[in-house]
């Protein structure tokens, strides 16, 4: 609900809050303006006495002195019937230019506080602020959910372009953009008069001396005053014994006679008159001008994130396939029910969908938050493919579906299918699907298999449990899904390094040059990803559409993408890779991995690896420039035919980016495997793991098992183990 009332308001309320935050911007600039303008420092003791006297010497007209929060002193005088306002300097009293208030700074002021209108424009700039609030409070609450909790609201965002600005800025922002809106709502209120209204203006005094011309100088009311709480001094009627002086402070409001220079009433402001000047201040940056800049580059976040939004919105929107036409809930025995945030678990829906029309089934498909089992009479399966959004909450097309399933009293007669989406990487790996197959057991519906998952988009994952469904069903299911990739580069080879060919394993580093995107296209999602080392590189090899993966050894900052391929017998893609000659090209897209790399802190790192699982390990070392502690345990066959890195190993030993390298040979003289040199280092590797170390491994599925149970005989006497670890986010494994 929070994610759709979001996505509305910010839609519906664009055009109020971008000229609301630009306007806003362009007058956040004003207090600093006039700061840089306003004269040096005012004397220290400086009285308003002191100040008017000397303005009254060189400007005998002077009609009224303003003393702006900047520090800006204006005077207003008359010379004969023509009017002139002068800044002042206040050492003097002479002026140093004279002062007119900028029309287009007039305008952008009415145009912020009401759109060029009146009442009617407040009303609608009150109702840009309250859409503001509403987007910044539910953005945050947004971020928290799907970043896992509060704690983790300043983790690093991950997805398109589009998706990381709209996240970093509106992180950057809120703060700022909360404050705004919160003080901008509490004047408009103030305005229409809905707060509590206080009369800062003395009763006019009954009597006056009726006495003229004393000095100001000499006003011991004006001499009590400092001019840094100034802000207005109106001077009396020229030859009117019945006037006064008015003046304004930041406590109150007074007259004083022009006679004697006493004060003859004051008003000191009120609780909530003092409580507006508060609120006035933090909005406008009157007083405190870098608040005001501070403010107005926050809100200048504002346009982007109305850019980025609208950019994810649409994508979004265009992401969800069309689906085969179905028949009515009521005629239908497989009922498919879809949750999907992003849009890319209709795909699988428009594939089951497909396979179980082709076995002669009538299929209806919606999504998951249309559950109705009144509607579904003829209905024999239920079938629900449900992804989950940040930490287990229902995505976008299944919202209130829980709520829905725990009202009902008896459970649908038709069975029960659940399968699961995900990403293993994430804690709360398919909650949401987990959470509706508990609730569904709690009620008594039958299964039909039990609940199946797909981690990361796997058609392998996708088509294991077509078959189990279909052997329940009574006929073969297969189900082909062919997702959509991402969109792929050509990726030139500009070097390459062979090796392993003595020991019939021909394996090569590969350096290709990434190619350069624009801004919009980066925005869209069209663009090349940002990466690091330990993400992964798609290639999709000629005569295929099923990429393959590589971890990668180079980040974005090193300047180019490299990676670790060893030939596969019959390997489409890696023996394609390695008859690349220089200057030859290839498609490919990155992939994030963010679980597997280095921790963000000085603490030291165990990097494991075998073969070509070098690569990333040899990224984490080529990027550690803080030279944090960083062990390498690297397996190899042969020294002289296989030691991928061997010169940059040593390079950056000597840089002090690797603090030891432990290499293993395993068909030389002294046969060692990676383990063995663990197992012989065990003491040191578990004093680093007591003290924080984190333990990166990468290669070939049997040397991670084989790592594993070695780390486990190393720490188990410590009172720890490798699922200990994992659990607590310091073993991370890279596997193939």
């Amino acid at each position: 609900m929070l994610r759709t009332l979001h996505k509305y308001f910010a839609l519906s309320a664009t055009i109020l809050v971008l000229v609301l935050s630009l306007s806003g911007v362009a007058l956040s600039v004003m207090p600093g303006w006039e700061k840089l303008q306003a004269p040096a420092q005012i004397e220290t003791g400086l009285t308003v006495a002191d100040l008017a006297a000397r303005i009254a010497t060189h400007y005998p007209g002077a009609e009224q002195i303003k003393r702006a929060p900047s520090g800006r002193i204006v005077a207003y005088y008359f010379t004969g019937d023509v009017a002139g306002a002068v800044v002042i300097d206040p050492a003097t009293g002479q002026g140093l230019s004279d002062y007119q208030q900028a029309p287009v700074v007039q305008w952008l002021t009415r145009l912020h506080r009401a759109f060029l209108l009146d009442d009617t424009g407040r009303l609608a700039a009150a109702s840009g602020a309250l859409a503001m609030l509403f987007l910044s409070v539910s953005g945050l609450f947004l971020l928290a959910r799907r970043l896992g909790g509060w704690r983790q609201l300043l983790t690093r965002s991950r997805g398109p372009l589009a998706n990381r600005l709209h996240v970093e800025i509106g992180r950057f922002s809120a703060v700022g953009l909360i404050m705004a809106s919160v003080t901008a709502l509490y004047m408009s209120l103030n305005t229409f008069e809905v707060l509590p209204q206080e009369n800062s203006t003395p009763a006019f005094p009954n009597q006056v001396s009726g006495k003229m011309g004393l000095d100001p100088a000499m006003m011991p009311a004006l001499a009590a005053i400092p001019v840094t709480q100034l802000r207005s001094l109106t001077f009396p009627y020229a030859d009117d014994p019945t006037d006064v002086f008015t003046i304004s402070t930041d406590r109150g409001e007074g007259y004083i006679d022009q006679g004697t220079g006493a004060m003859l009433a004051w008003q000191p402001l009120g609780p909530w008159q003092q409580v507006f000047e508060t609120i006035y201040m933090l909005h406008t940056g009157q007083g405190a001008w870098v608040l005001g800049l501070l403010m107005g580059l926050m809100v200048l976040g504002v346009p982007t994130m109305v850019v980025t939004g609208i950019i994810m919105w649409w994508r979004v929107r265009r992401s969800r396939p069309k689906m085969p036409k179905g028949v009515a809930a009521s005629k239908a025995d497989t009922v498919i029910l879809v949750g999907s945030e992003g849009g890319s678990t209709w795909g699988f829906a428009s594939t089951l969908q497909k396979a179980m029309m082709a076995k002669g089934h009538s299929v209806h498909a919606a999504p998951m938050s249309h559950f109705d089992p009144a509607k579904y009479t003829g209905a024999e399966q239920i079938i629900l493919l449900a992804a989950t959004y940040g930490d287990g909450v229902a995505p976008a097309s299944a919202k209130g579906f829980l709520d829905k399933l725990a009202a009902l009293e008896t459970p649908p007669t038709a069975k029960l299918s659940v399968l699961g989406f995900g990403d293993r990487q994430f804690p709360a790996y398919c909650g949401f699907a987990e959470q509706v197959a508990e609730m569904a057991a709690e009620k008594g519906w039958q299964h039909l298999i039990p609940m199946g998952n797909v981690d990361r988009q796997s058609p392998q994952d996708f088509n294991r449990w077509g078959i189990a469904l279909g052997k329940v069903l009574g006929h073969d299911l297969t189900l082909a899904h062919d997702p959509a990739q991402p969109r792929t580069h050509q990726l030139t080879l500009i070097s390459r390094r062979d090796y392993g060919h003595e020991v019939q394993a021909p394996t090569a580093i590969l350096r290709f040059s990434y190619p350069r995107s624009g801004l919009l296209a980066r925005l869209c999602g069209r663009g090349w990803k940002h990466f690091e080392a330990g993400d992964l590189l798609g290639i999709v090899p000629q005569g295929s559409n099923i990429a393959r993966l590589y971890s990668l050894a180079a980040g974005t900052n090193d300047g180019f993408i490299e990676i670790c391929v060893r030939k596969h017998a019959q390997g489409l893609c890696s023996g394609q890779l390695l008859d690349l000659d220089i200057g030859e090209s290839i498609k490919g897209f990155i992939r994030p991995n963010p679980e597997f790399r280095p921790a963000r802190n000085k603490k030291p790192v165990i990097l494991i690896g075998a073969g070509t699982g070098i690569g990333p390990l040899a990224g984490f070392a080529r990027a550690n420039i803080g030279q944090r502690p960083m062990h390498l345990y690297f397996g190899i066959r042969h020294a002289s035919s296989d030691l991928l890195y061997g010169e940059e190993i040593l390079q950056w030993k000597k840089d002090k980016k690797l603090t030891t390298s432990n290499i293993a040979c395993s068909r030389m003289d002294e046969r060692a495997y990676v383990q063995d040199l663990l197992r012989s280092d065990g003491a040191e590797i578990a004093a680093m793991i007591e003290k924080g170390a984190q333990v990166l491994v990468c290669g070939g599925r049997d040397m991670a098992a084989g790592v594993t149970l070695a780390l486990h005989d190393i720490l188990t006497p410590h009172g720890l183990c490798p699922i200990r670890l994992k659990a607590e986010g310091r073993y991370a494994e890279d596997v193939y």
